[in-house]
């Protein structure tokens, strides 16, 4: 199985609701902090989220605050990104990632093959 697998893409209405999950194999979450990036055709990485695995903080990013939540399971190597009041600049592909240095920055490690999030009416 690959390292960092996504799952729960689609396609929703602007204003709509979507969960997107990531299972991580082979990384101790309390150690190794956890989250998302979005990239968008012709763009660069966007930081989304990130779930901190030493002290379970969170950071997200000023374009989804209030409407994108991380998470984790409990006692799992699973997260979550719960988006709402999604909008269509949301739409991009969306990838799960460590990041090199816990949430202090939008530097990413490793990722997985990213996972399509589209937001159209």
């Amino acid at each position: 199985q690959a390292p960092l697998v996504e799952s729960g893409g689609g396609l929703v209405q602007p204003g709509g609701s979507l969960k997107l999950s990531c299972t991580a194999s082979g990384f101790d979450l309390d150690y190794y902090s956890l989250g998302w990036f979005r990239q968008a055709p012709g763009q660069g990485r966007e930081g989304v989220a990130c779930y901190r695995g030493p002290g379970g903080g969170r950071r997200v990013s000023d374009s989804v605050r209030g409407r994108f939540t991380v998470s984790r399971d409990k006692g799992t190597n699973t997260i979550h990104l719960e988006m709402k009041d999604l909008k269509p600049e949301d739409t991009a592909t969306y990838y799960c990632t460590t990041f090199a240095y816990g949430c202090s920055e939008w530097s990413f490690d490793y990722w997985g093959q990213g996972i399509q999030v589209t937001v159209s009416s």
